[in-house]
């Protein structure tokens, strides 16, 4: 059966709504019938413009809430306890927020009415939210029970390995959803064990292909240990793809905690995509634009005054505009200031040096304090660029990086960026090696990107901009 997200997510939003709008009342009532009369012996209660706006407004606050944290995301598979917990989690942070905007402001007899209110609007929160998702919640579990919802997945080995967990799942008394479509295999064809049950769709290299024809939701991976070198391929290659992947673990695996006993009992290790909080991912976006705007209206004068330098300066445009490679390897045009004569790479591509003669006198000062990178905020504000990310480099310069470094692919995980730990840590490099060394900082920043790193980062980058520490 085809699964119809966007009428289950609506169903979530719909009983988030309802229940957001039931505490917001129940709380209004009670500081009308039980708080006030107290205060100024008189009942108060109606239902005037400043309650329908406090009802429209902590209804749009909760649900932006839900929104941010991502409970609408991945509807269909969901551990009804741990459900439980993060609703409980979020509604009480969430209604901590609510009584310092509202019920703090309330005039009481005692400390003890303000705690009531808080209890009262808690509960008549976090009751009915948590009693329409696990309804919800549930239903589509006898659904996913009674096969009437399932996962096209893939399985990726052919061996042992492979053979048992697909037994394994197949075995289960509660079906856990998984429609296997086939299998791929990791070597050249030599022994094909889970044939006789699955038809072999092609070999690792031809992923892509494979998940966009039969429409792939989840891919388990179980290979054997003498396939190990090809992990790291197989990974790069299902990243591009909006696909579930879990892996059998090996024994290190499970003792530093990897592995996460799934509902239907067999130990596998989940690889994440996403390497920020979706809460982060939007407070980054957010804090782009803003200070991208900002900036380019700070700076507008400043800009202009290094677009007339570069005028005059020597002949050619203000403005180069030059392919980079970004997120997921998609290319895109950088925008910056010239700081080299016109042609300057006229007998192909070349990375600058201190000493570089291709350098224009005001091209030098620019570099220094990083000015022609000013015009990389208008690829920020169309979300082709971050503020802070690594370094986009041109398709060229890629494919020689990689014959050495493979694993630089990692780097497209992320937005590339104006600034970067490698910027702050390295500096601009003058050499394939140099941007090899490079690597290893952003390959750090990516295993640790967070909100708050890029705050860090940018702090850095103010204080070497300020010394004129940049080429």
């Amino acid at each position: 059966m085809k699964k119809n997200t966007r009428k289950q997510v609506a169903l979530y939003l719909l009983f988030d709504a309802i229940s957001a709008l039931t505490a917001y009342a129940v709380l209004y009532t009670f500081r009308k019938e039980y708080i006030e009369p107290e205060v100024f012996s008189v009942n108060s209660l109606e239902w005037d413009n400043m309650f329908y706006i406090g009802l429209f407004t902590t209804t749009l606050y909760w649900l932006l809430i839900y929104i941010l944290l991502g409970f609408y995301r991945d509807i269909w598979r969901r551990s009804r306890l741990k459900e439980i917990f993060q609703t409980l989690g979020s509604n009480v942070l969430g209604s901590i927020v609510i009584f310092f905007a509202l019920i703090l402001n309330d005039i009481v007899e005692n400390y003890q009415q303000y705690y009531e209110s808080f209890g009262v609007y808690l509960s008549a929160l976090f009751i009915p939210t948590v009693t329409f998702r696990f309804i919800l919640s549930t239903r589509t579990n006898r659904r996913i029970q009674a096969r009437k919802i399932w996962f096209n997945t893939l399985l990726v080995g052919s061996n042992e390995k492979a053979v048992k967990l697909y037994n394994e799942i197949r075995k289960q008394r509660n079906t856990t959803g998984h429609h296997f479509v086939g299998f791929v295999s990791v070597r050249e064809r030599i022994e094909f064990l889970v044939e006789k049950d699955l038809p072999l769709l092609g070999n690792y290299k031809e992923l892509t292909r494979i998940i966009d024809e039969y429409e792939v939701e989840e891919v388990l991976i179980a290979i054997e240990s003498k396939e190990h070198e090809k992990l790291e391929a197989i990974i790069n290659i299902l990243e591009d793809h909006d696909v579930r992947v879990k892996s059998i673990p090996d024994t290190y695996d499970i003792i530093v905690g990897k592995v996460r006993l799934e509902s239907y009992g067999i130990p596998l290790i989940e690889v994440k995509h996403e390497i920020m909080p979706l809460w982060q991912r939007i407070a980054k976006r957010a804090f782009d634009i803003l200070i991208s705007l900002l900036l380019l209206s700070i700076f507008s004068p400043i800009m202009l005054f290094t677009a007339i330098m570069v005028r005059q300066s020597s002949k050619g445009p203000i403005f180069y505009r030059q392919q980079r490679i970004g997120l997921h390897g998609h290319p895109f045009h950088i925008i910056k200031f010239r700081s080299m004569y016109q042609d300057a790479e006229k007998h192909g591509p070349q990375l600058s040096s201190d000493e570089d003669d291709r350098i224009t006198p005001w091209g030098k000062v620019m570099r220094k304090y990083r000015l022609d990178e000013l015009p990389q905020f208008l690829n920020v504000l169309i979300g082709e660029m971050s503020i802070v990310g690594p370094r986009p480099e041109r398709q060229y310069y890629i494919d020689k990086i990689k014959s050495k470094a493979p694993h630089y692919k990692h780097v497209h995980k992320v937005k590339p960026g104006i600034t970067s730990w490698g910027m702050v840590k390295f500096g601009y490099a003058s050499t394939v090696d140099e941007m090899i060394d490079r690597l290893k900082f952003d390959l750090i920043y990516i295993e640790n990107v967070s909100f708050f790193n890029d705050l860090k980062i940018l702090f850095y980058t103010i204080l070497i901009v300020l010394q004129g520490r940049g080429k």
